[in-house]
């Protein structure tokens, strides 16, 4: 295989690997904005976005929130 062609070959295999359904999507944004309820109360919508980085993805969520919730930790 030459080398352009192997090139191809690993980019090709690289953005498969970071293609996410919208099945999954959903359910992670879910789970996200939920444990982010357990430590802010949201003002909004999660949004959630990848994106392909040298030798892996970068994922990315964003909320709005309009208070930080305080708890104090029983030992």
């Amino acid at each position: 295989m030459k080398d352009d062609e192997l090139r191809r070959l690993e980019d090709l295999l690289r953005r498969d690997k970071a293609v996410i359904s919208d099945e999954v999507e959903a359910a992670a944004v879910r789970d996200f904005a939920r444990v982010a309820q357990e430590y802010f109360d949201l003002d909004g919508r999660v949004s959630f976005s990848l994106r392909e980085e040298k030798g892996g993805g970068l994922v990315t969520l964003t909320f709005r929130i309009t208070r930080v919730k305080n708890f104090t930790v029983l030992t």
